[in-house]
């Protein structure tokens, strides 16, 4: 590929944020958007789901997986005679390699998050084959962390000098900075996707001993996944101490975080980076984390005291309740560490991979 004033690139993700929820769908859509703004490249994207403006589809989101696979291979943009930079972001969908070159996002192990939400074996191992496939030839891989790029080392044979971290961005317009919270029960917010590797169960083992030290707490549990019956069973005898919203849009995750104390991110297994951390101190709130995977990226630079044990419920109610007392950074902090991840530098780093390859 020759290098010109604009390099062509063409990113292909799973579902848009819009059609399906999820930290992968908003990464890759908020990516997207920076990406198009700029002058130097000349961006296209396909998924599935309605489009953002100046995105396209492969189709409605559901249908048989056979039937994706296949319209995803057949992505009009890439078929064309025209050389480009692919940038996948899902094993599962998007085009062959065919001439172009190839960028690899790794968001996280496919197969191994399948292993923990207790699929069987014969599908965890063809969801691996079907990871490696799918990296065959590629010219770069891009993750969230440096933890992410030793998971790629480690478990599928990539040579970590192919391996860009770049951190993601979060949209500061979206999540803007809220005043202090009012409420007259303080809420700690948990927005999740409801499965085992999240944690959520932890957290509702940890609330009755924040619950003796702030009688009035509240805890809100956003989101849905398969864990959501057990976790709700578990969580009967705790009364009106924990709330489950499922899922909520974008104005009204907003309003909850104006409305929280702090968050909570209590993943316990395959955590890329934690999006939702970077989210929550846009709005100014700070958020517990667990030492998994690459959350602790989201706030070592702000207060290192944030990050728990993943697993320890005990732990995980010791600061939280330190947290309630009120030992966390304040609202301004928050917001001034979270602009320090921008998602104009993320398309800057992005683009210099990018021209790298195009030459």
């Amino acid at each position: 590929m020759t290098a010109s004033a604009t390099t062509r690139v063409h990113l292909c993700g799973s579902e848009w944020f819009g059609a399906a929820a999820g930290g992968l769908n908003r990464y890759f859509t908020d990516l997207y958007a920076a990406l198009a703004l700029r002058a130097d490249l000349s961006v296209t994207a396909a998924a599935f789901g309605d489009p953002p403006e100046g995105g396209s589809s492969w189709g409605p989101v559901g249908g048989s997986t056979r039937q994706r696979v296949r319209t995803a291979r057949r992505d009009p943009v890439a078929r064309t005679g025209e050389s480009l930079i692919l940038d996948r972001h899902f094993a599962l969908y998007g085009p062959p390699r065919g001439r172009h070159r190839l960028v690899v996002h790794f968001h996280g192990p496919w197969a191994a998050e399948s292993a923990a939400a207790g699929q069987g074996s014969t599908a965890v191992r063809t969801k691996y084959l079907v990871e490696r496939v799918r990296m065959l030839r590629a010219d770069r891989f891009v993750v969230l962390s440096e933890h992410m790029r030793a998971v790629l080392a480690d478990d599928y044979g990539v040579d970590p000098r192919a391996v860009e971290v770049i951190a993601p961005g979060v949209d500061l317009d979206r999540f803007r900075l809220a005043a202090p919270a009012t409420e007259d029960r303080p809420i700690v917010l948990c927005v999740r996707r409801l499965e085992n590797r999240m944690g959520i169960d932890v957290l509702l083992r940890a609330w009755p001993a924040v619950r003796a030290a702030h009688p009035w707490a509240r805890l809100v549990v956003v989101g849905t996944g398969t864990a959501e019956p057990a976790l709700r069973a578990r969580a009967e005898t705790l009364g009106d101490a924990v709330w489950f919203t499922g899922r909520v849009g974008d104005d009204e995750l907003a309003e909850l975080y104006s409305r929280a104390a702090l968050t909570v991110v209590p993943s316990v297994a395959l955590e890329g980076f934690g999006l939702i951390a970077l989210e929550s101190l846009a709005a100014g709130r700070a958020p517990v984390v667990t030492d998994c995977g690459g959350l602790p990226d989201s706030v070592r630079g702000l207060d290192p005291s944030l990050i728990v044990a993943g697993g320890d419920a005990d732990a995980l109610a010791a600061r939280l309740v330190e947290a309630l007392d009120g030992k966390l950074p304040d609202a301004a902090a928050c917001r001034a560490h979270a602009e320090t991840f921008s998602w104009a530098a993320a398309a800057e780093r992005h683009a210099v991979l990018y021209r790298e390859l195009a030459r």
